[in-house]
């Protein structure tokens, strides 16, 4: 008798599990608003504020920052220098701005990334460095 209870609820607890409904897993992840930093903000978490220098007038359209990161906003196949002397990934040690300061201009680039921040092929010199259509002085996000 013990044999046929064992098999009955064997076939009772398959029969239950194969029966359940499957339910789909949906991810969702919400980075919220983009950083407002006077020259930009870093392409990586926690998304820091970049010093000035960092990035050149190629990020900026109009004097707003083009976003990096997951707020990359420029176009397609887009490679823009950046300083990365001024990267704390590569060393940097100094100060870096609060978000909402003000900017000045002057660049120096030495490397070109995309707009999600992978080092890049550069499409133009560092040294003519120039700006996408309606860039003006200046830098900044608003």
């Amino acid at each position: 008798m013990s044999k046929v209870s064992v098999l009955v609820f064997a076939v009772l607890t398959l029969s239950l599990v194969c029966g359940a409904p499957t339910a789909s897993a949906q991810v969702t992840v919400n980075i919220g608003v983009a950083p407002v930093c006077p020259y930009g903000y870093f392409s990586y978490p926690p998304y820091n504020c970049a010093p000035y220098g960092y990035y050149g007038p190629d990020w900026f359209v109009g004097g707003v920052f083009i976003g990096a990161g997951p707020w990359f906003h420029g176009p397609a196949h887009f490679a823009g220098h950046v300083d990365n002397r001024f990267d704390p990934h590569h060393g940097y040690k100094g100060p870096l701005p609060a978000r909402g300061d003000e900017a000045n201009n002057n660049f120096h680039g030495n490397e070109a990334r995309d707009g999600r921040g992978h080092v890049v092929k550069e499409s133009h010199p560092a040294t003519n460095e120039h700006a996408l259509p309606g860039h003006q002085s200046g830098g900044g996000h608003r």
